[in-house]
């Protein structure tokens, strides 16, 4: 049995990898058959992360955690989850083969998921003037003609904060008036940088190497046409990745994982949370490498409360409040 499993292999599980393995617990960690590294494997230039003053690219930087975790012990393995069960002492992870693998803790820190357009050219044009993050990208678009397609708080703030880096920032929704909060929208409305095209949907993404632009069509009558742009930000929404949890683990109102106050501490004793898939708001690698350091941390108390129990067998009722304290 392990001491620990984490579920995820982003900024989050990586981290949290690090600190547990250098507290010598062996963690594994499961890294998906496919997706390895997280929402930064479609990053291109990184250049916020703390450590890295010429800036990284996304990719490279999740390798280097990779392999900072396998330095200390940690086991990847490259196969997807299908299954939890949380519900007793032993944590049970069932793979894609059918094996089933058991811990006394779980960090689960799968993440989340952009909301996609769902055009063709939109994967492809990722990291080439098609970007989910303006505080990752923004930086890149100076004096630059950029849209971003949405209505909600997001769109507003991801239009908001790239006024500062391009000369124009188009509002590309669907409709003819916004879901935003009406603070957000008047920051907006009254931004010179902003402005907005009503009733229009994105039908093609445009572009060999970069991104030149997309054809409009109109939610009303369906006519056409077509805009130039150096840059598109889709800033429709995110899910984070809980469809392993539902009915398992205590979510949040906005779908995330609940834990505990600034713990990361969920529903069901031994098990943890961390990164986006507990985070509707910041959604940033940084964050999500912080809040493995708190999982891991966190699972280490925990197991460590658990081995001292087991050496020395207390009364029913002092059992039963180290039960709790561990929750």
């Amino acid at each position: 049995m392990h001491q620990i499993i984490i579920i995820g292999s982003g900024p989050a599980g990586f981290t949290a990898a690090i600190y547990a393995a250098r507290a010598n617990l062996k963690p594994v960690l499961f890294a998906s058959s496919v997706n390895i590294g997280g929402e930064l494997m479609n990053t291109t230039e990184v250049e916020n992360f703390p450590g890295f003053p010429e800036g990284i690219q996304g990719p490279e930087l999740m390798q280097k955690m990779q392999e900072q975790a396998e330095r200390f012990g940690t086991e990847v393995v490259y196969d997807d989850v299908t299954e939890v069960d949380f519900s007793g002492d032993v944590k049970r992870v069932t793979t894609s083969d059918g094996t089933v693998h058991e811990a006394r803790t779980v960090i689960y820190a799968t993440g989340s998921a952009y909301r996609k357009l769902g055009l063709a050219d939109e994967d492809r044009l990722s990291g080439h003037g098609v970007s989910w993050c303006a505080t990752c990208d923004g930086f890149f678009f100076r004096e630059k003609t950029i849209a971003v397609v949405g209505g909600g708080d997001s769109a507003m703030e991801e239009a908001t904060f790239l006024t500062r880096f391009a000369d124009k920032v188009y509002v590309i929704h669907r409709r003819d008036e916004l879901k935003a909060s009406k603070i957000m929208q008047q920051r907006a409305f009254d931004n010179p940088k902003i402005e907005f095209i009503w009733n229009s949907s994105i039908a093609a993404i445009h572009g060999e190497t970069e991104i030149s632009g997309v054809t409009l069509r109109d939610t009303v009558d369906a006519s056409e046409r077509e805009l130039a742009l150096d840059g598109l930000f889709i800033a429709i929404g995110n899910d984070p990745r809980t469809h392993l949890v539902h009915g398992k683990l205590d979510l949040t109102a906005e779908g995330t994982i609940a834990v505990e106050g600034r713990s990361s501490r969920t529903s069901a004793p031994g098990v943890f949370a961390a990164g986006d898939v507990i985070d509707p708001n910041y959604r940033q690698a940084v964050t999500a490498a912080a809040s493995g350091t708190v999982a891991a941390l966190d699972a280490e108390h925990y197991i460590a409360a658990l081995e001292s129990a087991e050496e020395t067998p207390l009364p029913a009722h002092a059992s039963q409040q180290l039960a709790a304290s561990t929750r």
